[in-house]
């Protein structure tokens, strides 16, 4: 099951930079484990879309809490909704 995960960032910008890294290094193992289906940030830099593949919004719970940008502080706020897919065309979203 997909889960979008809507998640509000700190203001402190150089925060979000020096954790960016890491971030996404761990955000590269989940997608190469099929746990992440999609992400990125919102280009105000302000909030990001992550959609999870994951058994339960607990599953999602835990990867967010073990993600560097929670570890950190830079996520502030998410909303977790189960989500359907409908429609994906995989030409539009680069790798």
């Amino acid at each position: 099951m997909f889960f979008a995960a809507f998640i509000e960032y700190t203001p402190d910008t150089a925060k979000i930079a020096a954790t960016r890294p890491a971030h996404r290094e761990y955000l590269k193992g989940l997608f190469e484990t099929n746990r992440l289906a999609i992400s990125g940030p919102f280009t105000d830099d302000k909030a990001g879309l992550l959609v999870y593949n994951a058994e339960t919004a607990e599953d999602v719970e835990a990867m967010l809490a073990a993600d560097p940008f929670a570890k950190q502080g830079v996520f502030v706020k998410w909303d977790i909704r189960p989500w359907k897919v409908i429609f994906a065309n995989p030409d539009l979203f680069p790798r």
